[in-house]
């Protein structure tokens, strides 16, 4: 069943970064997969905009119940920010559920071990990625939620390729996303749908019924990963 959301709020725009071109500029970790033959949006910071606002839309709501969270899931945050997923995840999945809250903003991670601490969110650990490996437990995640960060992955045939372990059987990846260029704080489905598919992702749900634009997207790993160097990089839509 389709879910559609009210209006999110905009998120700020920022210039676009370009992915590096020569080989030493990138992570050594990351120079065995192909570098990705499209822009990459800068981060425009860990707020997407004021949560009372996203709350009034019923924002997290609608994507919790859309990706299937239920009490006892096992959930990773990527990208968590200041937190607001994270806290909503961490009320959602209740005392038998856990959520790890991932990022590669330092201080804004620390901000967040404050928030959890002061809310005693007692299922909620707090673990710093890198931005080529979101370094998770392998076969721990019922759920692995990107939301409006994706565009942002410098790497992500690197970074998709090794999150696809971290997922539990059955588990599946839940992207929110917008369809706009990618120097624009989005990306187009059908490019979305590549990047995953060229790691060994497939898609198993989709719904565009957004009123300004957005989507969400779920896939599930084939088990079926391809050697870094045999990945084939997308073109650019």
């Amino acid at each position: 069943m389709k879910i559609c959301l009210a209006a999110l709020p905009m998120m700020l725009l920022a210039s676009c970064n370009p992915l590096p071109q020569a080989k030493n500029e990138r992570p050594e970790t990351s120079r065995s997969f192909p570098i990705a033959a499209r822009a990459v949006s800068k981060i425009a910071g860990t707020q997407f905009s004021t949560e009372a606002a996203r709350d009034k839309t019923g924002e997290a709501e609608k994507v919790m119940a859309w990706a299937g969270i239920a009490p006892g899931s096992t959930v990773a945050d990527i990208g968590a920010g200041e937190g607001y997923y994270t806290v909503r995840l961490a009320k959602r999945v209740g005392e038998k559920g856990r959520v790890l809250a991932q990022d590669i903003n330092r201080p804004a991670l620390q901000r967040l071990g404050e928030r959890i601490a002061r809310e005693r969110l007692d299922n909620v650990a707090i673990k710093e990625g890198a931005i080529d490996d979101p370094r998770l437990p392998e076969k721990s995640f019922d759920r692995i939620f990107l939301v409006h960060m994706y565009h942002e992955v410098t790497e992500p045939y690197a970074f998709l390729w090794r999150l696809a372990p971290a997922l539990a059987k059955g588990g599946r990846v839940i992207v929110v996303d917008r369809d706009r260029p990618t120097s624009r704080h989005g990306i187009p489905p059908k490019l979305l749908f590549c990047e995953f598919e060229a790691v060994g992702f497939r898609l198993t749900a989709f719904s565009d019924e957004l009123d300004v634009g957005g989507y969400f997207a779920q896939f599930e790993a084939t088990g079926k990963r391809s050697k870094p160097s045999e990945v084939k990089a997308c073109e650019n839509i």
